[in-house]
């Protein structure tokens, strides 16, 4: 008889910080980040590594800005143990976990193992491209908060996987979940429009954040076609918000 498949529980990670959130629902909040390796899709204005690296970056304290290297994959137990210490060494300070990538689905396996230990420290916030529903289906129960993307042609080069967006939302509205579109000069009214409707459709009750590319830790996108963007967004669903990278003003990770 073939021995069962056992869920991985040491992950490839990128980094592991502590900042605040700049992005989505949660914008300013304190948050420890966990920066999952790999990804499933090439976004042409993708600002983060995400290949598999031999070692990992961890702040060697909350906030400090200093980095060692972690030799991946990285344990739960090792995980865990360092964001109980740093709970520990500020009381009340981190928010939440914020699951991050790269894409984290693409670890989906690994994280049926690792939600449930860390939840216990704090809640947990998922960052997400929105085209894995079936990797999410699974951790629905294990995340507090998802901040999904829904990923414009104008923006990443690729077709808009409208279908696969639209069934992912309708996990993700079981859960606090806002949607993000990265909108350009390039994007159309049509095209937010279209996002809007699906979340009218799928998750009324979720905010649509319309966030302007950053180029050269600026806003890329002229007040005026936001304005545009916005007006044709609201149109259709009314919880439209427009908010840039804040971090990104603050000089934060």
């Amino acid at each position: 008889m073939p021995v069962p498949a056992m869920s991985p529980t040491d992950g490839q990670l990128i980094e592991v910080f502590s900042s605040v959130q700049g992005e989505g629902l949660l914008i300013g909040w304190r948050q420890i980040f966990v920066r999952l390796a790999l990804c499933n899709l090439a976004c042409r204005y993708c600002d983060t590594p995400f290949d598999a690296q031999e070692a990992c970056r961890v702040e060697t304290a909350p906030g400090s800005g200093s980095f060692s290297a972690l030799s991946n994959p990285v344990s739960l137990e090792v995980l865990s143990a360092l964001v109980a210490d740093w709970r520990a060494r500020l009381p009340g300070g981190h928010h939440s976990i914020s699951i991050t990538g790269g894409e984290p689905l693409v670890q989906s396996a690994l994280l049926q193992n690792w939600l449930p230990v860390l939840r216990t420290l704090l809640p947990i916030h998922l960052e997400t491209n929105g085209t894995l529903p079936e990797a999410f289906a699974p951790l629905v129960s294990h995340v507090d908060w998802v901040s999904m993307d829904i990923k414009l042609a104008s923006q990443t080069g690729e077709p808009t996987p409208w279908a696969v967006h639209e069934e992912f939302l309708g996990l993700a509205a079981e859960r606090n979940c806002c949607v993000k579109v990265v909108v350009g000069m390039e994007t159309t009214v049509e095209e937010v429009k279209q996002a809007a409707e699906i979340v009218r459709l799928k998750a009324p009750s979720a905010p649509l954040i319309l966030q302007p590319i950053t180029k050269a830790g600026q806003v890329g996108t002229a007040a005026a076609h936001l304005f545009r963007l916005q007006e044709g967004a609201a149109s259709i669903h009314s919880l439209v918000r427009v908010i840039p990278q804040t971090h990104a003003f603050l000089g934060l990770l």
